[in-house]
């Protein structure tokens, strides 16, 4: 009665309890018969249309499992010819189970008369096999029927069809209130057209007035900007010109308080422990300058703004010949140290600028590739404003200095350039194109070679600095690569006026005394700074600093402070009316072992230096006082400033280093 017992529900243990209304709860999915793997965007050639085009229709059906097979009609021959195969088998079966069941008879026979041995039984299972053949033999009976069995099918499959459901097709429609219409006439008379032709051309009166004023109030804003601040490069929206003034504004309160230690120490900040060093000075570290795009390029050239005392311009490329590529001109001003005010940049590396005394948006520049450009501030573009070329006359080796002079007869702008080729050339903005005059070229004695057919070639010297006399407009000097320095006159393009055989290796910079109109110094990779009198063949001070020396520089407010750089990054101030024999200062400014410091610039009104190096940061530097000490007031006795005060006191040192020779 295993029926009738409880029947208990088996559950494997980790099966979840779920209660009847989750039990109930439906779930339903719907089947999609799109493919999720059949691509979305196939594009084929249209040899109709000769364009690549998407394909709209994708075969979505996927084929999970195929199989060959044959199926037979039952009329046909093959089909005749199976079921006689299968009938004749079937009629051999029948005989083979009779004998197998009257054997099955006989041994339930023997089993049942008694037990008996395996042996025994098996002996009798013989016995009773050849009995029952002898029985076949003797009576055959009636062969039975064959059934009729059905064809077999070849293969077996299943069909299993879905249909999925198709969205149901919906119409929206508005209706929307019918406009209101009115009915208007009016007759037009003679007198009405020609009213109404007057009016228009009275509006067309007024609104080209209200051009005018538009014009004039533009032009008027335009002239009051010429006087104000630069204005910024970036081709920026109109929206954001409007609030350009106050944004600069802001980030620069910004920056002010950001920076707030390094200003006050600025503005205010005085070296106590001056008064105990004994005539020694320091240089208190102000603000860093640098820009992301600049930090593979070297500082190549620094310039003051003549006008905007805290701005200056930064030129970057590369000393390097191997390692030549773009450069950049980038503009600071120290009340916004993190970012450059203006940024332009160049196909080859800046080499040297200058800006103009009289247009102090105007910049011109010198290029590696010996072009030379002007930048005009003013325009909203990073390209310049007039550059040279091959056609007009360029170098053939790098600038490595240009001067803004005094406007032509004709009031053209007028630059000078010097180069290694060896030429002196001075550039005039005529028509908007640059013309270029050769004014000299450093032809180097005794170097004449034999050329083919008996010419004589002579070999140029390569310049690589210049400077203009402060006061005497055709006198300059130039520097040459060989060592040299030679006095020229812009009025004597064959001869110079005189050498001085002034360095041993090439002379990195030369520049004249600000106050003293005979006075110039001159630095040199050969580790010296030498001061000269250019009407004294022989050097009045010479100052060995141990490395080469990369730049020097007058001070603005005194006659006999000057600055020098050398490239073991340290910099060297002097003051030569309170020690004539070595710097007040020699300061570490630079302290990587790669980087090198490259150029110094006093600032023309504070007291502060700006050096370069070649990293492309620019540092800027406080001098303590004992490095601007001006004369003491005496009891009863005025102290007196300018400078005839500043040339007496050079002179002064000048005839004690003259004296013995007068002897």
């Amino acid at each position: 009665d295993e029926w009738a017992a409880a029947k208990t529900l088996v559950k494997p243990p980790d099966q979840l309890e779920l209660t009847e209304a989750e039990l109930k709860e439906e779930f339903t999915r719907i089947l999609t018969a799109n493919n999720p793997h059949a691509p979305q965007n196939i594009i084929r050639y249209s040899f109709k249309e000769r364009a690549y085009k998407p394909i709209s229709y994708v075969d979505q059906m996927a084929i999970h499992f195929s199989l060959n097979g044959n199926m037979i009609l039952k009329d046909s021959d093959e089909g005749r010819r199976q079921s006689i195969r299968l009938s004749t088998a079937a009629e051999k079966a029948p005989v083979e189970t009779s004998a197998v069941t009257s054997e099955e008879t006989e041994i339930k026979d023997e089993e049942s008369t008694g037990d008996t041995q395996a042996a025994g039984d098996e002996e009798a299972e013989g016995s009773g096999t050849a009995e029952v053949a002898e029985a076949a033999e003797a009576e055959e009976p009636p062969r039975p029927r064959a059934k009729e069995q059905k064809l077999a099918n070849q293969f077996n499959f299943i069909e299993r069809a879905s249909r999925t459901l198709n969205n149901p097709m919906r119409e929206r429609a508005c209706q929307s209130e019918p406009t209101p219409c009115k009915n208007f006439s009016a007759t037009a008379n003679q007198w009405e057209i020609y009213d109404a032709y007057v009016e228009e051309l009275q509006k067309m009166e007024r609104s080209k007035e209200k051009e005018k004023t538009k014009v004039q109030i533009a032009k008027r804003e335009e002239e009051k900007k010429k006087g104000r601040n630069l204005t910024s490069l970036e081709s920026q929206s109109d929206d954001i010109t409007k609030i350009s003034k106050a944004a600069k504004i802001m980030e620069r309160m910004v920056n002010q308080n950001t920076f707030d230690d390094i200003a006050q120490d600025f503005k205010y900040f005085e070296d106590a422990s001056d008064e105990y060093r004994d005539q020694q000075g320091t240089l208190l570290p102000l603000w860093k300058f640098q820009y992301d795009k600049t930090k593979r390029l070297a500082v190549t050239a620094i310039s003051w703004n003549p006008k905007y005392k805290d701005l200056f311009a930064v030129g970057y490329g590369s000393y390097d010949f191997m390692k030549q590529g773009q450069g950049m001109l980038l503009l600071y001003t120290m009340k916004n140290p993190s970012f450059p005010e203006y940024v332009f940049s160049s196909e080859s590396g800046i080499m040297c600028l200058d800006f103009h005394n009289d247009h102090p948006y105007l910049m011109a520049v010198g290029f590696y590739d010996g072009n030379v450009a002007i930048y005009n501030v003013k325009k909203a573009t990073s390209q310049p404003s007039y550059r040279s070329s091959a056609k007009s006359g360029k170098h053939t080796e790098p600038v490595w200095q240009v001067k803004w002079q005094k406007d032509d007869m004709d009031n053209n702008l007028n630059f000078f350039s010097v180069s290694s080729d060896g030429r002196i050339v001075s550039w005039t903005l005529v028509k908007n194109e640059l013309v270029h005059t050769d004014v000299i070229k450093l032809s180097v004695e005794g170097t004449t070679m034999q050329g083919p057919e008996g010419l004589q070639l002579q070999t140029l010297g390569c310049g690589t600095s210049f400077d203009f006399h402060k006061k005497i407009d055709y006198l300059f000097l130039v520097g040459t690569e060989e060592g040299k320095i030679y006095k020229c006159s812009k009025y004597y393009s064959s001869q110079f006026l005189d050498v001085f055989e002034a360095h041993h290796m090439a002379v990195d910079s030369v520049s004249w005394n600000p106050y003293h109109l005979k006075v110039f110094i001159s630095c040199s990779s050969d580790w010296t700074v030498k001061i000269w009198d250019h009407t004294i063949k022989t050097p009045m001070f010479i100052y060995d600093l141990n490395s080469a020396v990369g730049d020097v520089a007058w001070s603005p407010y005194s006659s006999t402070v000057f600055a020098a750089v050398t490239t073991d990054g340290k910099a060297h101030v002097f003051d030569l009316s309170i020690n004539k024999y070595e710097a007040l200062c020699t300061q570490l400014v630079v302290a990587k072992k790669k980087n090198k410091i490259t150029h110094i610039q006093f600032n023309p009104v504070y007291p502060v230096v700006i050096i370069g190096d070649e990293q492309g940061h620019i540092t800027s530097l406080k001098l303590s006082p004992n490095l601007r000490r001006m004369p003491k007031e005496k009891k009863g006795q005025e102290v007196k400033k300018g400078p005839e005060v500043e040339i007496a006191k050079l002179d002064k040192l000048l005839n004690l280093v003259r004296e013995p020779e007068s002897k």
